[in-house]
């Protein structure tokens, strides 16, 4: 399996990667009691089954330590669109944020409308955003209607969000550089998509 389709099984168990193993095995049976087929309320044999694949290899220590290899090198692939030694300031840097975050959402949406989430901890990855200023702009977007959190954690743009996305030019691909020297700060998104 290449890095690039690794599937992200801390995600999918709502996990940090630092977790240990009573840990994902609370947590996964805790998840599974909620998705399983059998419950009548919210089962998901989809869901159900992601959970158990990712709990079988990160159960086993042999089979997450090899997991956990591919896994950081996947992570290294992904760039980073929040540095620390971001110029401009912090107001700038805080849009940029924002505006990332906005533009991964939409990704996801426009890439698979039945599954459009993506979890807190795969943005905080994705953005190279800490955690601790993660909550301020996930609470921003989440007061203003742009994103939701949907019934399984995942986080989602809202038909208001994808419009915020268009009003601000639409997601810019292939760039690292969120504002680019010269731009202004409401010019177009700069998304990753990848």
């Amino acid at each position: 399996m290449n890095s690039a389709a690794l599937p992200d099984y801390y995600e999918t168990l709502q996990l940090s990667s630092r977790a240990d193993g009573h840990t994902v095995e609370r947590v996964f049976r805790l998840l599974a009691k909620r998705f399983h087929p059998d419950n009548g309320e919210s089962g998901d044999v989809t869901r159900f089954t992601e959970l158990m694949e990712a709990f079988r290899v990160l159960s086993d220590p042999e089979a997450r330590a090899q997991y956990d290899a591919r896994y950081e090198e996947a992570r290294e692939e992904k760039w980073r669109l929040y540095e620390k030694g971001a110029d401009g300031t912090d107001m700038a840097t805080d849009r940029r944020v924002r505006n990332a975050i906005l533009s991964l959402l939409y990704t996801a949406r426009r890439t698979d409308s039945d599954r459009p989430g993506v979890g807190t901890v795969e943005l905080e990855r994705l953005l190279g955003c800490p955690e601790e200023h993660m909550r301020f702009h996930l609470w921003y977007l989440k007061e203003n209607r742009w994103i939701e959190r949907m019934e399984n954690g995942m986080l989602a743009i809202t038909a208001a969000g994808v419009d915020r996305v268009m009003e601000l030019g639409g997601p810019a691909r292939d760039t690292l550089h969120l504002i680019g020297r010269g731009e202004e700060d409401d010019g177009p998104i700069a998304a990753a998509a990848g």
